[in-house]
């Protein structure tokens, strides 16, 4: 038998945590909002995907420790590496399992559009005449499950034409720009701070058979793009607005998400000036804004 270690802990704290964990000997960890309730056991263990996935105050965090572990010891050691002070927790045992399959069970066929789905790689795509974006769940943000990265793919799959050039900034696991490349973009380029998503972006691509050049954020060079897309967070869209505005080809597209519906209009004022940005759509309470740049 397993041991599942949980408590509770500020989200402002749970990327630290979970490093702390997994420092001190965790399987896995998994980050989940406590208003979503528990089971007794979780469904799957893993790293947190993204912080636009945990904008909740509050992070629930569940470790999977080896057979033998000592709960108290394990916890202890963790709340050191993190600097934080030992909380409440609870334990309670996991039967063993097929950890890989219990994971590929998560995650199934995604349909976006009609004629765009997202496929995990262990699964034939529903409908082959469609553009399947070939896709595993990793370490990076993106896997099409978030309310966001449904909204860009859906903008993609309505702006995209054949030949266009394409700026994804914040790529994560590069889905949107290899979306792109599939949907018909001649010219697409991703750009993350994060060299473990730029690495996981790189093998997505390869994975799907398209050419889309990756590069940290630093590096990219200058030049303009017919449309940008970038899904992070509100605060991080206001402070790139400069750049994202010097990168977009006059008369261009941008696509702005990660952004819950009572932040848009303070991004939205950021940006006045340059665009005519408006809500495109919205899911679970997050919206994207669309507009294009103003021609002169």
């Amino acid at each position: 038998m397993y041991i599942a270690v949980r408590f509770d802990v500020e989200a402002a704290a749970a990327e630290r945590w979970s490093d702390g964990l997994l420092e001190a000997g965790a399987l896995s960890v998994d980050a989940a909002d406590p208003r979503a309730g528990t089971t007794g056991e979780a469904a799957v263990f893993d790293e947190p995907d993204s912080a636009s996935e945990r904008w909740w105050p509050t992070a629930r965090l569940t470790s999977l420790l080896g057979p033998g572990t000592d709960p108290s010891t394990f916890l202890s050691r963790a709340a050191a590496l993190a600097d934080e002070p030992v909380p409440a927790y609870e334990t309670f045992p996991v039967a063993d399992r097929d950890w890989v399959h219990a994971t590929q069970a998560q995650f199934t066929p995604l349909r976006i559009e009609d004629d765009l789905w997202i496929v995990p790689t262990w699964c034939a795509p529903p409908n082959p005449a469609a553009v399947n974006v070939m896709l595993d769940p990793g370490v990076a943000f993106g896997t099409g499950s978030h309310p966001t990265t449904r909204l860009c793919l859906a903008w993609l799959r309505e702006r995209v034409k054949p030949g266009c050039s394409v700026l994804d900034y914040g790529c994560g696991s590069g889905i949107l720009a290899i979306a792109a490349a599939r949907l018909g973009a001649a010219r697409v380029t991703g750009v993350d701070i994060d060299p473990q998503a730029l690495r996981a972006s790189a093998g997505n691509a390869v994975q799907n058979g398209v050419d889309v050049t990756f590069m940290h954020a630093d590096a990219l060079p200058d030049g303009q793009f017919d449309i940008v897309i970038a899904n992070i967070l509100a605060n991080p869209l206001r402070l790139l607005a400069s750049a994202l505005t010097a990168r977009t080809a006059r008369g261009g597209a941008i696509a702005l998400a990660g952004i819950l519906a009572a932040q848009a209009a303070d991004v939205c004022a950021v940006y006045t000036g340059s665009f005519d940005l408006a809500a495109w759509r919205d899911e679970d309470g997050w919206v994207l804004l669309s507009g294009r740049r103003n021609p002169t």
